[in-house]
């Protein structure tokens, strides 16, 4: 990890901290209203009372915070997410024993202030994902609430900067999926992983053997969790060989190579 990387990371966890502590400031005056609002309640009625409209200010305040909380977080994630290697392409799915997609999509309002607050890092970062249009990443397009995770490769078409999120188009949906033709998404940053460059290998994080990683099937555009059985670098070419979880054969999990440009690190807390 580069110095400017841990100043980035950094300067983030100590904004995120802030914004923590600016909540339970607010917090305690949205509390300290509501004990005046349940001693006395006949007070919202007596003329010039803003009682009301104060607390109401506490609540945009709040929500503001955390909104901004929830922005900080991604970028924090995207930090370290963009410290680990990532690839792209595929061709039809395959499904191997997973739900099918849930598009639900999640939605989340930004206000200005949130781009007055970003540091010099953050808005680096959002460079980062505005860059992305026109690439293939991998991105997670179940809801939080869904009880498994489906990943496929899809082409970025836009970032919002106000919403921070990123629209993309999956070229190939599986036959299985409702309805035919070409699909898009609106997802935040966090559903994202960026591929590795498929022509600068030598700057790639490689994944050691036995490393769980979450890696494009052969001949889809599903990315599944994986086992690294061996590395490029010991195969001295530019593909991993790789056991996929659930793809048992006859008895045993059958060996596939997988472009190190396809292969990206397994998100935390995956679901499979």
């Amino acid at each position: 990890m580069s110095s400017p990387d841990i100043v980035g990371i950094l300067e983030n966890t100590k904004e995120l901290d802030r914004l923590r502590k600016e909540q339970e400031e607010v917090l305690v005056e949205i509390n300290k209203m509501h004990k005046k609002l349940q001693a006395s309640p006949e007070i919202v009625e007596k003329p010039g009372d803003i009682s009301l409209a104060k607390l109401k200010n506490l609540y945009i305040q709040a929500k503001e915070l955390s909104e901004n909380e929830v922005t900080v977080s991604n970028i924090l994630l995207t930090q370290l997410d963009l410290l680990l290697p990532y690839g792209p392409t595929g061709q039809q799915r395959r499904k191997l024993g997973v739900a099918e997609g849930n598009d639900q999509k999640r939605k989340r309002m930004k206000v200005d202030s949130d781009v007055i607050r970003l540091s010099p890092s953050m808005r680096n970062q959002i460079e980062a994902y505005a860059s992305l249009k026109g690439e293939q990443v991998a991105a997670r397009v179940t809801a939080e609430s869904a009880d498994k995770d489906e990943w496929f490769v899809v082409k970025v078409i836009h970032f919002d900067r106000e919403t921070k999120e990123v629209e993309v188009l999956d070229e190939e949906p599986g036959d299985d999926e409702e309805g035919s033709g070409q699909r898009t998404y609106k997802l935040p940053m966090s559903c994202i992983l960026p591929f590795p460059k498929r022509n600068d290998p030598s700057n790639t994080q490689e994944f050691s053997t036995g490393k769980h990683v979450l890696a494009v099937y052969p001949g889809t555009t599903a990315l599944y969790k994986a086992t690294v059985v061996s590395t490029p670098r010991k195969r001295k070419s530019d593909e991993y060989l790789l056991e996929f979880d659930d793809d048992e054969e006859n008895g045993a999990l059958p060996q596939r190579t997988v472009p190190f440009h396809k292969v990206v690190a397994l998100p935390e807390g995956h679901r499979q």
